[in-house]
């Protein structure tokens, strides 16, 4: 798979995931935000209202520290692919 092709599969998850008015479970929030940050190469701090969440959402980011931007977008692409078809 291309870099191109692994981008525009990428952005199709995302959009999955955006579009989604139900609710995902905690443990797959935080990986689909980790993975989410880490592909993105967004290394803000986690801003959320209740100090409890971003400890969570830190050590979210903390866990996928050693995975490489492509690697974090195929592992996002299969959360969605996987939680999507099983999940619901």
């Amino acid at each position: 798979m291309t870099n191109d092709e692994l981008e525009i599969e990428f952005q199709d998850a995302v959009d999955r995931v955006n579009a989604y008015t139900g609710r995902f479970p905690a443990d797959v929030l935080l990986n689909l935000y980790a993975y989410y940050k880490k592909a993105t190469n967004n290394y803000s701090q986690p801003r959320g209202k209740k100090a409890i969440i971003n400890a969570f959402k830190t050590n979210a980011l903390f866990q996928v520290k050693d995975v490489s931007q492509n690697e974090a977008k195929r592992l996002y692409i299969d959360l969605v692919n996987k939680y999507f078809l099983y999940g619901k």
